[in-house]
């Protein structure tokens, strides 16, 4: 026995030696102890969790852009830096095991495939994202915005609500109508259904993140959790695959030739119809491997939109005078009308852009990024090895120095001279960084500043975000203070 606790005293001392005397990697975070090292401070809620997120971003910014921690015996890396989260996302495209919790739902989709299948798929995908055809979704981002304004009306003037719960209800709509082509609006029911398995889902793959032993997939496999994701995935897949068998007959049955003969192209295609006619003319995806990538799409979609739109509300309802800007910028391109905003608008509402980059910088829908290191990774002051963890955070890039010393206020003015603008290229990372970064940016920052549009037009906001509580759970949310109230503008 006590040969046994000797030899545990020994090795905890030479981890802590090693740990404190290893001067090529970066430098430790505080508080690690023997043996446990830091797995102590993962201890609490999300809300918890979110403050040791922002503790470990400050930390790094403070040790030249990187700190290391360890989870028992497995070592990690945190890095805060623009240039060194660059290098690393443009070297090591591996996604960390972390993502693997999601696949189940959405399998080898961009988000948690393999480097090697997302180099091959993401090149045949990005053709479905390019301008032309995401110019096809403004009458319907418009349409969904409309939406959004008529089921806040019964809100305005009422006090203080809970904004999040429709911008959540209606970016789900919004992103399964241009993932899958199905207009929920007419099928309550089915939408009702589909949006909390959804939902269940996603809280799923977040409660076996935080509990530890979870993470296990033979602790995993025999848990409650594990039977109702199972449940809940049986409905999803089979809408999913239900769509997708109805789309190849209607694509085989050729049920546009008409307009094909006409010299005409559907104005707006779903991203299943699009991705189909991919695979048909170059001979790729299976069908498992195209409903992964229509669910990935879902998953990766409408949370971030609707957090991000959430945000926006609750900031520039904060701020008076940056809602004032807002609202000159939005009269002097419409006027008073209340029409559809379209593409030449678009170009045109510089500074409602600027709210949207700003929000994202300030509160970033995704806080961090992991990946895995499959090779050692030289930094400008240390070395990453291989076989590790490493944590990018975004919160911590969008803090750094290269901002200027205004860097935690919320300033769009900020976007409208590229003199006040970090002279680092990639010192911006809302959509994550480097060659794997987000496919969709694109369809997020339209679809948003065309909601924006139509809400500020309609209502004067009010809010305090400095009262806002935030927790991590993957995805960064309010969990209190987020409330906002709102006004009918006067026409």
């Amino acid at each position: 026995m006590w040969v046994v606790i000797l030899l545990l005293v020994a090795l905890a001392c030479c981890t802590a030696w090693w740990v404190i005397t290893n001067k090529d990697e970066p430098p430790a975070y505080p508080g690690y102890l023997p043996l446990i090292g830091h797995a102590h401070l993962l201890i609490g809620d999300t809300i918890n969790l979110w403050n040791l997120v922002k503790m470990i971003s400050y930390k790094s910014l403070k040790a030249e852009g990187a700190v290391s921690l360890w989870i028992g015996p497995r070592r990690l890396y945190f890095v805060a830096d623009p240039n060194d989260f660059l290098k690393i996302a443009n070297t090591c495209f591996q996604k960390d095991e972390i993502y693997e919790y999601a696949k189940p739902w959405v399998g080898n989709g961009l988000v948690t495939s393999d480097a090697l299948l997302w180099k091959a798929h993401r090149k045949m995908l990005n053709p479905a994202f390019n301008p032309a055809v995401l110019d096809g979704f403004i009458e319907m981002f418009n349409s969904q915005a409309r939406r959004l304004v008529k089921s806040l009306e019964v809100e305005a003037g009422r006090g203080p609500f809970d904004h999040w719960a429709y911008s959540r209800i209606n970016a789900l709509e919004t992103i399964c109508f241009g993932a899958l082509g199905i207009d929920f609006r007419n099928k309550n029911d089915l939408f009702n259904e589909y949006a909390n398995a959804t939902e269940e889902l996603f809280s799923i793959v977040l409660k076996r993140f935080q509990t530890i032993w979870l993470h296990s997939d033979f602790m995993y496999n025999r848990s409650e959790l594990k039977k109702r994701q199972d449940k809940l995935l049986t409905f999803v897949h089979n809408m999913s695959n239900g769509i997708l068998k109805k789309k190849k007959a209607d694509l085989l049955n050729c049920d546009n030739v008409e307009d094909k003969k006409k010299g005409k192209e559907a104005i707006f295609k779903p991203f299943l119809d699009l991705i189909l006619e991919l695979s048909r003319e170059q001979g790729t995806f299976n069908d498992e491997e195209i409903r992964e990538h229509v669910d990935t799409i879902i998953l990766a979609g409408y949370d971030t939109s609707a957090i991000v739109v959430t945000y926006v509300l609750m900031l520039v309802g904060s701020y008076p005078h940056i809602q004032k800007k807002v609202c000159e910028e939005l009269h002097e391109v419409f006027g008073d009308e209340d029409r559809d905003v379209t593409k030449q608008d678009l170009s045109k509402l510089v500074y409602i852009d600027a709210v949207f980059k700003e929000t994202m910088r300030f509160y970033p829908a995704a806080p961090v990024v992991a990946r895995h290191l499959d090779k050692d990774i030289k930094l400008r002051n240390c070395t990453l090895s291989k076989g590790k963890t490493c944590i990018l955070s975004v919160y911590g890039v969008h803090r750094h120095a290269v901002w200027g010393l205004d860097a935690e206020e919320f300033k769009p003015e900020r976007w409208l001279d590229p003199a006040t603008l970090p002279d680092v290229p990639n010192a911006f990372a809302g959509f994550s960084m480097g060659r794997r970064n987000c496919i969709g940016q694109a369809y997020a920052g339209m679809s948003i500043r065309i909601i924006l549009s139509h809400i500020f037009r309609n209502y004067k906001v009010y809010g305090d975000h400095t009262k806002m509580v935030a927790r991590f759970d993957i995805l960064l949310k309010p969990v209190s203070g987020y409330h906002v109230q709102i006004e009918k503008r006067n026409k």
